[in-house]
């Protein structure tokens, strides 16, 4: 039986070719493909790839957008889908500019191993977990990530973790940049459970 395990010469250009069609490739990848790691340190030494984790490599040059961290999370969380605060900057929404990647999963799904990007998961379940979900191609991959009116009434139901402060100014921006209608953000913060809270800030604004 023949393997499809590149000779020696090729372990560079197998190397390069991977990590520009997949974005990134990590040190493990290299290994399942019968490639010593060692060949990543010499491509860093060329200047053809940069290191941007604990293993985890990248093209040279790359430009490493949050979109496209997000494609990557995306095609290693296929079930997970962007939240809260990673929401709200996807959407353009207010001034967060989170470090950490949040991701929504459901409360038994076994937490992703991922060494970067750094990952916030919050556990969601029932209808607040499936409901308000958006599909978006991103480098070919799909990104799932909650709708506006979605996210604000997340925010409030996450508001001892991500501060009342930032889901108030995500409700403001909400209104102030049309992203939906009031009766879609009421149907959210019902199935969110936070209607009772939101009430007197929606009203404020009305």
């Amino acid at each position: 039986m023949q393997h499809n395990v590149p000779v020696k010469k090729d372990y560079a250009k197998r190397l390069r070719d991977l990590t520009v069609e997949r974005g990134m490739i990590r040190a493990r990848d290299a290994t399942r493909l019968g490639i010593p790691s060692v060949y990543l340190k010499r491509l860093c030494d060329r200047g053809q790839l940069q290191r941007v984790s604990r293993g985890i490599y990248v093209p040279a040059g790359a430009e490493i957008t949050e979109r496209h961290l997000l494609a990557q999370v995306a095609r290693r969380v296929p079930r997970g889908v962007f939240c809260l605060l990673t929401a709200l900057r996807f959407h353009d929404i207010g001034t967060q500019s989170p470090h950490q990647v949040w991701v929504a999963l459901d409360g038994k799904a076994r937490r992703p191993r991922l060494e970067y990007p750094e990952l916030r998961i919050a556990r969601f379940s029932g209808r607040a977990l499936s409901e308000g979900i958006e599909e978006h191609r991103i480098e070919g991959v799909t990104v799932r990530v909650y709708n506006a009116a979605k996210t604000v009434a997340d925010c409030f139901k996450y508001r001892n973790k991500i501060g009342l402060d930032i889901a108030l100014e995500a409700l403001r921006e909400y209104r102030r940049l049309r992203l939906g209608s009031l009766d879609e953000l009421w149907n959210y913060a019902r199935i969110c459970r936070v209607s009772g809270t939101m009430r007197p800030y929606m009203e404020s604004l009305s």
